[in-house]
């Protein structure tokens, strides 16, 4: 018989579940991506939105020009007034304001939205939903381009599409993060989110890129394509997204044996893994619940709590209820201002490069990429060590700690040229989003699949979405806030991102503290 072709065997040599797993892990992830893409055009436009054109109004006639011929687009007359390269109403002096509620207009609607998103996600199917939220958003994104196009000058128009973007983008979240929770179990699971939340930096990259080809010559187009490829990645979801693994047969982990066991109120399975941790035991309550002679140990990993004959699993948890898991509301809390740091660099960092460094828009735009790729490998070695330590808040509170000093570090040496703005922007990015990334993935799995709930199945969604729509609070008012201090000065906005850092740690105190008193307890169990 003749040997099968290297590419056959390395097939074959994975089961079907971890097909299925990959492709649904790929997936999500590209999902999401989409939606940072399309959230990334607004912060590259600014600096076009509001242009002083120092050569004066010949250099400003031929760069129109020279647009139109390019990109076959209909001529915009020039405004008449000291800045005429920019767009009304953006030609102000308040600009920075105005911008900055362009900014808060979709993050306040996306933080509203938030907390419905997650109670209305878990009580309809993930892939309906998702998709109805990818083409919404499409449509949206697109619309504030068209008002290029259309030569809308009106400030009402793009605030209004920005707040109905923000709420239909409220769909993404919950739903890819509790598909992803369905396919993965526990195990590793702080790495696994850990290079999956990847999706962030990586979409805000691509929507740099993509925003900043057509900024300065046609910026209608950086709105318009990430807003087709948004809805274009609606329709794959639809058509491909698998929202549970007992959909096809298969099995979000492996299990080799089980046994069951019933205390009356809840049953429990006793299953071996491959690879069991010989140093975790149950608490005594749990061991005396399970073996009533008490001269067994049994290690927690083996241990799922599963529904009683005639419980409730498949009741959908209430807000009160998400909210009386513990952690939850200090975990939410430390994400509002961790995500505050994280969008204010989001929204206002290509501005701040093009006013500090003396760059045009579409290097600003790219420059700022490097943010995101440090919060790749910021994501990635805070689910590395919180997985290794089993402590999620300690390893975010030592992000925090160390991110502090080094804004502060960014704002002192960046003026002093591009070498030094490229390691800051690339150590900022990873210790600023690190944390962030640690939240809003691993952490909200671990509570959504908390102990308290007795296995209720049906809480994840509803947790992420009280988790994140706090943090987007955070979101909201960060880049509201720089609009309102960065005419005072940049440093003052460093100090005010400095202070959110300082507050996000402090919301974690207890939690660090439980962790430390409770060595090697995981953050969805160690929680009082």
């Amino acid at each position: 018989m003749a040997q099968l072709p290297a590419g056959i065997r390395f097939i074959i040599s994975f089961s079907r579940d971890q097909w299925y797993r990959a492709f649904i892990f790929i997936l999500t992830f590209l999902l999401y991506a989409s939606f940072h893409l399309s959230r990334k055009p607004i912060s590259i436009v600014k600096g076009e939105l509001h242009r002083s054109c120092a050569a004066g109004n010949e250099d400003g006639a031929r760069f129109y020009s020279q647009s139109q011929k390019a990109s076959d687009i209909p001529s915009h007359q020039l405004p008449e007034n000291e800045t005429d390269c920019s767009w009304a109403p953006f030609d102000q002096d308040n600009y920075q304001q105005l911008l900055g509620a362009l900014d808060y207009s979709f993050l306040c609607a996306y933080a509203i939205g938030m907390y419905l998103s997650g109670i209305i996600g878990e009580r309809l199917p993930i892939r309906y939903y998702l998709t109805f939220g990818m083409l919404a958003s499409g449509i949206f994104t697109a619309l504030f381009g068209l008002g290029y196009f259309y030569d809308i000058h009106s400030f009402g128009f793009y605030v209004v599409t920005q707040v109905i973007n923000g709420l239909v983008q409220t769909t993404g979240w919950p739903s890819v993060v509790t598909c992803l929770s369905n396919w993965f179990g526990k195990g590793r699971r702080g790495l696994v989110m850990g290079v999956w939340n990847s999706h962030t930096s990586v979409g805000n990259i691509l929507g740099s890129l993509i925003a900043g080809y057509w900024v300065s010559t046609c910026w209608g187009l950086s709105f318009i394509v990430p807003g087709a490829i948004v809805a274009a990645m609606g329709i794959v979801c639809f058509l491909f997204l698998i929202e549970d693994p007992k959909d096809i047969a298969c099995s979000s982990s492996l299990v080799t044996h089980s046994k069951s066991y019933e205390n009356g109120m809840h049953r429990f399975r006793l299953q071996k893994q491959a690879l069991p941790d010989e140093k975790k035991l149950l608490d005594p309550e749990m061991q005396c619940l399970l073996l009533s002679d008490g001269k067994r140990t049994v290690h927690q990993n083996h241990i799922v709590t599963l529904p009683a004959d005639g419980g409730s699993s498949t009741a959908a948890i209430s807000f009160t209820g998400a909210l009386k898991i513990p952690g939850v509301v200090e975990f939410s809390l430390c994400l509002l201002f961790a995500k505050l740091v994280s969008y204010t660099f989001l929204f206002w960092l290509p501005l701040y490069i093009t006013n500090v460094d003396h760059l045009d828009a579409k290097k600003a735009g790219e420059l700022s990429t490097l943010f995101d790729v440090g919060g790749i490998f910021g994501g990635i070695l805070a689910g590395v060590i919180s997985d290794r330590l089993e402590k999620r808040a300690s390893t975010c509170g030592l992000m925090l700690l160390l991110a502090a000093p080094t804004l502060y570090i960014f704002s002192t040496i960046s003026r002093m040229g591009l070498e030094a703005t490229i390691a800051m922007l690339l150590l900022c990015g990873a210790l600023v989003s690190g944390p962030y990334a640690l939240i809003t993935t691993a952490v909200s799995a671990d509570l959504g699949t908390h102990k308290s709930l007795k296995g209720n199945s049906r809480a994840l969604a509803t947790v992420t979405a009280i988790i994140d729509g706090t943090g987007s609070v955070g979101a909201a008012l960060g880049p509201l806030l720089a609009g309102l201090i960065s005419p005072s000065g940049w440093n003052n906005v460093f100090y005010m991102l400095m202070f959110a850092d300082a507050c996000a740690l402090l919301f974690l105190i207890r939690l660090i503290h439980k962790e430390l008193s409770c060595p090697g307890s995981a953050t969805g169990d160690q929680v009082p």
